[in-house]
């Protein structure tokens, strides 16, 4: 039933976008009506948000939008009936122009993270290693002290991010060669993380090490510690920096608390391909990728 769920949201989302939102300037509008929301709020991320997205507000459909649910419909082996149309879209725009982009950077880099990786999955532009090489000039480990905590933030949520990404989301486990500027700078620096992160980021943190197998390494332990200090026993969750226990806004950062300190490890999504039972109603708008 989760699957099925989550499949009709996708389902749902590629359809809309393969028939009402197709045209540049039907993608204009589209991206605009989203814009609008970070006009509204006031904090630092917000507000690099709209200033720096405003000047590219396809990205919003784009990456935001169109690419996750392309890549979470390839995930589980299927693809929308107007795939073509929706690929048309992406080679439309050149996405080096976002993902080399600093203030984009200073914006989006996790999103970026996710979105260069889906692109390479699904097979269209490869600019994972010019995003690393951009994101890397944008945040050089010397300039760490000058950083706002937002920016900070940002720059470790970015890098854990190039390797969930890389998981595939949590589904194979990834090469800490691939990566070791990451992981030596986590060992170098995971008391200052301590320190300065949220309890999120500390969390990913962790969780990046036991996606590289490295379950023993005393990164690991050292942010399991600061989670197990972090949970309010009273409640049993860890609540916002503001003190707050809504689970509603709190659900993100609970859930990698738990997967961190109770770790399964990767799990393979299933496929219509591999699992076809559980594919036996497959959402409107969506069909089975053709084997390679």
């Amino acid at each position: 039933a989760t699957i099925w769920t989550d499949m009709a949201q996708v389902a749902s989302r590629l359809n809309r976008f393969a028939n009402d939102v197709v045209k540049p300037e039907d993608i204009i509008l589209y991206s605009s009506e989203r814009l609008t929301r970070y006009q509204e709020k006031e904090d630092e991320r917000s507000q690099r948000r709209y200033t720096v997205t405003k000047h590219h507000p396809e990205y919003l459909y784009l990456g935001v939008d169109l690419l996750g649910a392309m890549a979470r419909a390839d995930e589980y082996g299927l693809k929308h009936q107007q795939d073509k149309t929706l690929r048309e879209i992406i080679r439309r725009y050149d996405f080096t122009r976002y993902a080399t982009d600093k203030e984009m950077i200073e914006a989006w880099s996790a999103q970026l993270a996710n979105q260069v990786y889906w692109l390479r999955q699904l097979g269209e532009q490869d600019v994972v290693n010019a995003f690393i090489e951009a994101f890397r000039a944008t945040y050089p480990d010397d300039n760490d002290k000058k950083l706002s905590a937002q920016q900070y933030g940002n720059k470790i949520y970015g890098m854990t991010h190039i390797i969930f990404a890389d998981s595939q989301y949590y589904q194979k486990r990834v090469n800490e060669a691939d990566h070791q500027w990451i992981y030596d700078y986590f060992r170098d620096n995971i008391d200052t993380i301590l320190l300065r992160a949220k309890e999120d980021i500390i969390a990913e943190v962790g969780i990046s090490f036991l996606l590289a197998g490295l379950d023993h390494d005393p990164v690991v332990e050292k942010t399991r510690q600061a989670i197990r200090d972090a949970i309010s026993t009273e409640q049993g969750m860890i609540p916002s920096v503001d003190g707050d226990f809504d689970l509603k806004y709190g659900e993100h950062r609970n859930v990698l608390a738990i997967m961190l300190l109770d770790w399964k490890g990767v799990h393979k999504a299933p496929t219509y391909q591999a699992h076809p039972k559980a594919f036996k109603s497959i959402p409107y708008g969506l069909v089975p990728k053709s084997p390679k």
